[in-house]
Order: structure tokens, then sequence, then C-alpha cells
């Protein structure tokens, strides 16, 4: 598998590419518009044709590059069929199969961050990856106070699906913001402050008093992701 994990800075976004290396085809999950000509230099470098780009979900803090690289190779656009999109190319549905060739990204429905909430895992040559948005951060998880955000949603995205996974997955979130760059599901069971919680109505409370300012680009970035980022 050929794999990147690349890193925007103002944002504090991590885009991952992966690839299959015998067919040449490869996707992009959670671009941002700014970075298109680094991703299209690095497909082309990489002798790799883009097949999709997804989204895990409708983002608030930056803008998407997902409609202008659909514009310029050609690939699908994918985001959760709860986001009620009519730009992208596809609405996935919980469980669906994205084929990238010889890899195969599962999409797993994952609301409370937003009611849209999607995470993909890979398993190849096994090893289990995660793709987690903003849905399961490392030692945090992604505020669930708008964009229809439940944090009784998360509550039990995250305990009934995502922490059921393997403990060696590999945990590749949406953003970070202290450098770290990679978990695992263990190490969240055992050091997320957020996921020591004893029971839902605990989730909820830690969630519902977090008090956290807006992102600066809420009111752009919404609307423009919305239309695939070219709004």
């Amino acid at each position: 598998m050929i794999f990147r994990q690349l890193f925007e800075r103002e944002s504090s976004t991590y885009t991952y590419l992966i690839a299959c290396p015998e067919t040449r085809a490869a996707a992009l999950i959670d671009t941002v518009k700014t970075e298109v000509p680094k991703y299209l230099q690095l497909l082309r470098e990489l002798g790799l044709t883009l097949a999709y780009a997804l989204d895990t979900h409708t983002h608030a803090d930056h803008i998407t590059g997902a409609g202008e690289l659909r514009d310029l190779t050609g690939c699908q656009t994918l985001l959760g069929e709860e986001a009620h999109s009519a730009c992208v190319s596809h609405g996935l549905k919980d469980g669906e199969k994205i084929q990238v060739g010889t890899l195969t990204l599962t999409a797993l429905y994952t609301p409370g961050h937003t009611d849209d909430s999607y995470c993909y895992w890979l398993e190849h040559r096994g090893e289990s990856y995660l793709f987690t948005g903003d849905t399961l951060l490392i030692r945090g998880t992604g505020r669930t106070d708008f964009q229809n955000g439940n944090a009784r949603d998360q509550y039990h995205s995250l305990f009934n699906k995502l922490l059921t996974l393997p403990d060696a997955t590999h945990v590749y979130p949406g953003h970070d913001y202290k450098g770290w760059s990679l978990s695992s599901i263990a190490e969240e069971k055992a050091h997320n402050p957020r996921l020591q919680v004893a029971d839902v109505g605990a989730y909820v409370e830690l969630m519902n008093n977090l008090k956290l300012p807006n992102p600066g680009l809420m009111d752009i970035a919404v609307p423009a992701n919305r239309a695939c980022g070219k709004a």
C-alpha cells in the first residue's frame, strides 16, 4: 500500500493519501482546497490516478478540495448520505465498501461531532487502519455543539463502534493541535481522558460543558463545503 499523511497548518488538518501499488488507483481523505496543487504534484510524482476524494463530514474549519479535485482529475467525490449534499458524486451509507484498486475502505457512520460524520476503516495485510475525522482525536474527541452534533450519539459511535475494533488498529485523526500524528485504539482506550467516563450520562455532561469558541471559518466553510468547496 502507498500511504501518505499530509498536514495543512492553518486548520491543523490531516489529509490522507492511500493508493494501490498494483493499479495505481488512489483516494484522498479530508482534503483542503488551498492544498490542491500539492496533492496534484504528489499524485503526478507517484504516478497515481485519483479515483476518490472523500470527506469524513461537512467541515466547519476549512474548505474541502473535493470539488476542485473532481474538476481537475475526474475523480468521484464521496460524503455520507446524511449530509444531503447535492454536489457529491455519491452519498455513502453505513458499511458501504469503497474499492481503491486492491484496497477496500469501509465507511462507518459515526454521528455525534456532526450528524453526517463518517470514519473510514481499512484492513491490509494483517494491519488495520482507521481514519477518524473529528469523531476520535488523539487524546480527545470532536466537539458536539453545532451542525446537529449530539454528545449521546457520539458516545455510542465511540463505545459501540470504533472502540470495538481491534486494539492494534492504527488511529489517524482528521486534526491534531499538539503535533501528535498517530495513535491506536488500545492507546485511546487507556489514555484518552474523554473515554474514561463511567457512562453515557457522564460523557454528555462532559461534552456539554466544554464551552469552546466557534471555528473562525465556520460561517464561510460550512456553506462552501455543502457545495463541495466551490461556493
